[in-house]
């Protein structure tokens, strides 16, 4: 019986995975081809036959990071849980991340590299930031709108302001805050909702 190989789509999708764990890891410019041979198990022409270059590479593992942490932030945000509860998940994702992840965000650590050069990666970027801040802000209005929270909080600076601190945050962890000083500062947020 001829054993079957895998679909292509599959393939695709564990490099992306992969590359997409090497880049998060290291960044763009340190993860080499090597590199991202090693995490993916691909040889280099299966690489460059499967992906354009690097770059695309990269774009698609930046994507992949982004929409697997949206849908994760928009099922929680949808769901029933107070708006207080809701806001601490979202910040005690970065206090208590996966410890199987690296350090820090995909989409951070990007926009510190490669935002201020790449327009292409920083427009990315940008659509990203405003796609969790609808999301978040969604929420904050249906919480408001059902009392949990008073009608002076200002939904679209709480979400922003949401947003910025999970981003401190993830900076905090890879510049090595501990566990304490991470917990300080989301529960200083919390107290804002």
């Amino acid at each position: 019986m001829p054993v079957m190989a895998r679909p292509r789509k599959f393939e695709e999708d564990r490099a992306v995975e992969a590359a997409m764990r090497a880049f998060w890891d290291a960044g763009y410019e340190a993860t080499s081809t090597q590199d991202l041979c090693a995490a993916t198990g691909l040889g280099r022409s299966s690489i460059y036959n499967t992906f354009a270059s690097k770059r695309d590479l990269f774009e698609r593992a930046l994507r992949h990071y982004m929409d697997e942490r949206n849908a994760r932030l928009a099922e929680l945000m949808d769901g029933g849980l107070p708006i207080k509860e809701k806001i601490r998940t979202v910040l005690w994702w970065s206090v208590e991340p996966d410890p199987a992840d690296p350090a820090g965000c995909l989409v951070v650590n990007s926009l510190v590299e490669l935002g201020p050069r790449d327009p292409e990666i920083a427009d990315i970027l940008r659509r990203d930031t405003e796609t969790r801040v609808r999301i978040v802000r969604t929420a904050i209005e249906a919480a408001r709108t059902r009392g949990e929270l008073s009608a002076d909080h200002d939904p679209l600076a709480l979400a922003h302001f949401l947003t910025t601190t999970v981003s401190g945050l993830r900076v905090a962890a890879r510049g090595g805050a501990d566990r304490a000083t991470l917990e300080s500062i989301a529960d200083t947020a919390l107290a804002l909702y």
